[in-house]
């Protein structure tokens, strides 16, 4: 025999189920928390998003909106040689930063894990490069490299050397850019694997010192293991700023000489404001996005292997 309260759970799953799925709480209430943010996500990135895509595909400028002309700025951009140098740069952009500035943070943060005296006033002094405004580093850095007089060459001269032109010879400008992009970026990597460093359980290496590991073989089967993820999340985000870091190659030497450390931001900003072909320019942003994104697919795939 059915019981009363049998029949009224009954009822209110049948009344339930009549329900839409939209007015049902568990959808509702999340739905009304997430709408100012998925509201904003599409204002902000969305819409910019369509609008970038709506410009590659026209031959409008700063001043007209310019005439659809389908997938023709592809086109020419894949023609074109100053794309092709613009990618080879940013590739070796990239990959130089992400590599040194990786060495660097976690060489570091190996040492800032050590207790020796001052090691919180140098942790300080190492976070300077990442605090300070880019306009006042990179300025600065020009000025210490710029010419003849500039302090680095007084040093090379100093020990008998010959004056390096270090912002007119293309390997010199591009090796400075990548050195500076190191010195701005490695204090974010370091602060971001010395926590990581100090989430490690202890216990695992007093483990492998009882077992008769080395440092090494506990640095390379303990440490590298543990930090693995948050290392491929930092060269992520550290791929996405390099690519598109305007501040550094801009600033220090305007993409010169010769276009030699103009990458895909820059050369952007050319076509956009300079040549005043939005078409062009939008078209250049959106493949940069397109190969980032076959970028992160790439490297996250062959992390789930």
């Amino acid at each position: 025999m059915t019981s009363g309260v049998d029949r009224l759970s009954e009822r209110t799953a049948s009344r339930r189920s009549r329900v839409g799925w939209w007015a049902r709480p568990d959808f509702a209430v999340p739905a009304v928390l997430l709408a100012p943010s998925i509201v904003l996500l599409l204002v902000v990135i969305a819409l910019p998003m369509v609008q970038a895509i709506q410009y590659s595909m026209t031959d409008g400028s700063l001043l007209k909106p310019g005439d659809f002309i389908g997938f023709d700025n592809y086109i020419e951009l894949a023609k074109s040689r100053a794309f092709w140098n613009s990618l080879r740069f940013s590739l070796i952009f990239a990959v130089g930063n992400i590599v040194g500035c990786y060495v660097l943070g976690l060489g570091l943060a190996l040492l800032l894990q050590q207790d020796f005296p001052f090691r919180g006033v140098i942790r300080v002094l190492l976070l300077l490069p990442w605090i300070v405004p880019s306009l006042v580093a990179v300025a600065s850095w020009r000025f210490m490299l710029d010419d003849r007089d500039a302090f680095f060459n007084q040093l090379i001269m100093m020990f008998g050397g010959d004056p390096i032109y270090f912002l007119t010879h293309n390997d010199w400008t591009i090796a400075v850019v990548v050195v500076i992009k190191i010195w701005r970026s490695f204090p974010f990597m370091m602060l971001s694997l010395l926590a990581a460093l100090q989430s490690i359980d202890r216990s695992l290496y007093e483990a492998a010192e009882v077992d008769g590991a080395t440092k090494w073989q506990a640095f390379w089967y303990i440490t590298m293991p543990q930090i693995a993820n948050i290392s491929i999340v930092l060269c992520l985000l550290m791929t996405i700023w390099t690519v598109n870091d305007f501040d550094t190659p801009w600033l220090l030497s305007q993409g010169g000489p010769a276009q030699a450390t103009e990458n895909l931001v820059v050369l952007a900003y050319r076509f956009t404001f300079a040549k005043n072909d939005v078409g062009a320019g939008s078209a250049i942003s959106l493949t940069t996005l397109i190969i980032l994104m076959a970028i992160f697919l790439v490297i996250l795939r062959l992390r789930k292997t």
